[in-house]
């Protein structure tokens, strides 16, 4: 069996870090990144690590030098070709509202979805699809309407092997 590519969202690191998965509590999961990421299964990108980078705590240390290495840049001409497309399907969606695509032309995800087209990875979000949200921009939602495969965190595990015993 081949094991895809993951590429990490932000909401992944930050829903871990203050509740599931707290440093103190499973150091174990922590190491499992960084293992699975040494050896090229697990990813995220430049601008999910600037997102955590503000937040100035634990987290953010963690993702500048324990992890600073599996962060990998979206500045490729295909990337951003996949960025452009992916922006114009978001404003033209009359579903979402003007702040939702605001906040979206802000953020890191369509930026993810970009990657993950690009380089043929499968995205890990603790957002779900929704067909009637309005007041957001999913991830799932990008991914559907561009083929890109989306799981959650536990189901990446899996798909690595990631277990604790």
């Amino acid at each position: 069996m081949v094991v895809p590519v993951f590429v990490l969202d932000a909401n992944v690191f930050i829903q871990a870090h203050r509740h599931y998965y707290a440093f103190d509590l499973a150091p174990r999961f922590w190491e499992g990144l960084v293992q699975c990421a040494a050896k090229g299964h697990l990813e995220s990108i430049d601008r999910v690590k600037q997102e955590l980078e503000r937040g100035k705590d634990e987290l953010a240390t963690w993702a500048g030098v324990t992890f600073s290495g599996a962060f990998v840049s979206t500045d490729d001409d295909g990337v951003l070709a996949s960025y452009s497309d992916i922006m114009t399907w978001a404003m033209g969606q009359s579903q979402f509202s003007d702040a939702a695509k605001s906040d979206f032309a802000k953020g890191a995800d369509g930026w993810l979805v970009a990657y993950a087209k690009v380089h043929g990875r499968v995205i890990v979000t603790h957002e779900a699809l929704s067909l009637d949200i309005k007041k957001k921009i999913p991830i799932p939602n990008v991914c559907q309407a561009f083929n890109v495969r989306y799981v959650n965190t536990f189901e990446m595990m899996r798909e690595l092997g990631m277990k604790w015993a």
